[in-house]
């Protein structure tokens, strides 16, 4: 198996609502915000090589949408999933899977692409993975999530015949050395990839972790549909990154791509950050 980090390019949010609770004046120095309270976020995809598969964990934000869709994200950067891939030596038409841990924009607008006037599966010979409770939650939203999950990157998934359910069972094994853990504070049945790799636990922690400005307990986005929740996930799972020292992969960190944690004093904090590559 080799591991890849692919940088599909940078997007703004509103850093109020990417720390929730969380004063300004703490969460700015951590990621400093614009003149129009934006911060700058990654969009950091996953491709896994193993044996005849060629797995990508997540597709970004894509480019279908209209202008002024992407005038409230301020696309930025110059990389790609095509440039991306293509300096591992990768093409589009190589990937075998591609594996949605939730089907938010910026995590599954890359999965499809607009052809003329068709909306088509980006990943021609890819089976599209997600699982039949989140796929309910997507295709109806309620109305708080309703702007996160758009049909033209879901539906035409489904209608292209490539779309797979994977079972909600806790660890479940998607391929070598892959399982996958469940988590639901973010939005229900949302998918992190744990994989074995060169002896270290890789955890891709999606939007549970989304940088390491997030790591202390209370730090939960206002976008998380039940807070409390991904309250006590992350406690779970940061407690057990400790103790059998996980390395954490990082989606949205706008510079560092993994971690690991340690206890302090003030509680469980950043231990070390480093390249994916440096594994």
């Amino acid at each position: 198996m080799k591991l890849y980090s692919i940088d599909t390019g940078h997007f703004k949010l509103d850093g109020g609502a990417m720390f929730g609770v969380v004063p300004k004046s703490i969460w700015n120095k951590l990621n400093p915000a614009d003149e129009n309270n934006m911060c700058s976020w990654a969009m950091r995809s996953l491709l896994i090589e193993d044996g005849d598969r060629l797995i990508l964990v997540d597709t970004g934000i894509g480019n279908k949408q209209d202008e002024k869709f992407f005038s409230h994200y301020y696309l930025h950067g110059d990389a790609s999933t095509d440039t991306s891939l293509a300096k591992h030596g990768f093409h589009r038409d190589d990937i075998t899977d591609v594996f949605l841990t939730h089907l938010h924009f910026d995590h599954c607008g890359g999965a499809i692409e607009r052809q003329g006037d068709k909306l088509l599966p980006a990943f021609k010979n890819a089976s599209y993975w997600s699982n039949q409770e989140h796929w309910d939650t997507a295709t109806k939203p309620n109305d708080r999530e309703k702007a996160s999950f758009l049909k033209d990157n879901i539906l035409p998934i489904q209608e292209s015949g490539q779309l797979k359910f994977i079972p909600r069972e806790e660890g479940i094994p998607f391929s070598n050395d892959f399982n996958i853990r469940f988590v639901f504070g973010h939005t229900d049945s949302m998918m992190l990839p744990q994989i074995q790799y060169k002896d270290k636990t890789i955890l891709y922690m999606a939007d549970l972790l989304p940088s390491i400005g997030h790591i202390p307990i209370p730090y939960v986005m206002a976008y998380d549909m039940f807070p409390l929740t991904t309250l006590q996930e992350k406690k779970s799972f940061l407690q057990e990154a400790v103790e059998n020292n996980y390395i954490l992969f990082l989606e949205h960190d706008p510079v560092n791509e993994c971690c690991t944690v340690q206890l302090t004093d003030k509680g469980i904090r950043v231990a070390d950050t480093f390249r994916l590559s440096d594994v």
